[in-house]
């Protein structure tokens, strides 16, 4: 979840249904290319370029060693379809079973995508607006008052778009039953982080926050009568067919044993910190397959080709950009769009939510909704992130995506 995370954007794609046997080895042929042959990571704007052909990369497992990432599950997809999933590595590197497609990894920040389509798919149908102050909707817990909010009023928008004026920051608790979710928002014992309090003028300026997220979430829940679970189980799990997606945790005993252990940067497996009422900030448990049907949806919305989750004209407000992010912040231009990151404009728009939870898990969402082109790469690593960046270069040149021109992003008055 910790903000540096969302520095890039690299898209890629593979092509190829596993239909005919011709079609299976095809696919089975690019995989091998891109997994045997990746490039050191350099920098950003390099890892948003195909790989040179003449390029003589490292085997995916050298690089999982070298940044101690002991899993990795990766999704692609193709023509609005999933063209592939695999997993490599095992689920803890002190013994554990070998990570599948079915191998559940945290999604951490990533969620956030998810969260923000639930809210958009919400004012679609009337009940919630953009522009109106929260307070209006919320009932178990209510923004505080100051010259900040009697300057401007947080609404739904600054929300989505991290410049409400709440702090940045992750969640501690102290030992014991886990504080309720008023208790996160008040900062008060046993939860141990900074209270949600406006800290500058609402949409004056961009600050990255998870407990802008939690409040979304207290939001939500107040306007639906539903925990956020059960909201995302009805506008989007069930209607998608992710079976394998969750905002409650812990797993269920049965799937336990297929779920990917977090690991710190020297590769040691360390107990999950998964929050036990914030949830909306980094709190999904999914695959890469599942994922990747979530990104399919958003991007036949773009498309008008579905309005499942988000009618064409809500998608492609959402992916929209209402500001520009420094790029000094982020390490390149990115603009801010309702809930999700972008780059590039027409058909090379890219969009992306990446993650990162502690003390080790990296979840890399990434789409083209012109070319209904994407990936999905999990770890439970914490460098996996740096892994990442070393695959998307690979999938870039072995299945030939245009690179996305530089968007203009003016903010909006």
């Amino acid at each position: 979840m910790r903000a540096r995370t969302a520095v890039m954007i690299v898209l890629a794609a593979s092509a190829c249904a596993c239909a005919p046997n011709t079609t299976r080895l095809r696919t089975d042929s690019r995989l091998q290319r891109v997994t045997g042959g990746l490039m050191a990571f350099r920098s950003p704007p390099a890892a948003m370029q195909a790989m040179p052909d003449t390029a003589q990369g490292h085997p995916l497992a050298e690089r999982m060693a070298l940044y101690k990432v002991p899993g990795v599950g990766i999704a692609v997809i193709d023509d609005f379809r999933i063209a592939w999933t695999q997993g490599y590595g095992v689920v803890r590197a002190d013994g554990g079973a070998p990570v599948t497609p079915d191998t559940w990894f945290e999604a951490a920040s990533t969620t956030k995508l998810l969260v923000a389509t639930i809210a958009l798919h919400l004012v679609e149908r009337g009940r919630l607006d953009l522009d109106t102050d929260i307070n209006a909707y919320l009932r178990s817990w209510r923004v505080p008052e100051n010259a900040f909010t009697r300057e401007r009023a947080v609404t739904l928008r600054l929300l989505l778009t991290h410049r409400a004026g709440f702090p940045s920051g992750s969640f501690a608790e102290e030992e014991g039953p886990p504080p309720t979710l008023v208790q996160v928002l008040r900062g008060e014992k046993p939860a141990l982080n900074k209270p949600a309090v406006v800290e500058f003028t609402p949409g004056s300026r961009w600050q990255y926050s998870n407990i802008g997220y939690v409040i979304l979430q207290q939001l939500l829940e107040d306007v639906a009568g539903e925990p956020l679970e059960r909201i995302a189980r009805v506008v989007v799990f069930d209607p998608l067919g992710m079976e394998s997606s969750t905002l409650a945790y812990p797993l269920p005993e049965g799937e336990r044993a297929n779920e990917a252990v977090p690991h710190c940067e020297e590769g040691i497996a360390r107990a999950p910190a998964m929050h036990a009422t914030a949830l909306a900030q980094g709190g999904l448990m999914t695959t890469p397959h599942d994922l990747a049907r979530f990104a399919i949806e958003l991007m036949r919305a773009y498309r008008g080709r579905s309005d499942r989750l988000l009618g064409r004209e809500m998608a492609a407000r959402m992916f929209t950009p209402e500001t520009t992010i420094d790029p000094a912040v982020l390490g390149m231009p990115l603009g801010q769009g309702l809930g999700v990151l972008l780059y590039g404009a027409g058909e090379g728009l890219l969009f992306t939510h990446p993650g990162e939870n502690i003390p080790g898990a990296t979840c890399w969402l990434m789409g083209n909704p012109g070319a209904g082109k994407g990936i999905v790469v999990m770890t439970n690593g914490a460098m996996g992130n740096l892994l990442a960046l070393e695959i998307l270069p690979a999938v870039i040149r072995e299945h030939g995506w245009p690179m996305a021109g530089q968007a203009d992003m003016a903010s909006d008055p």
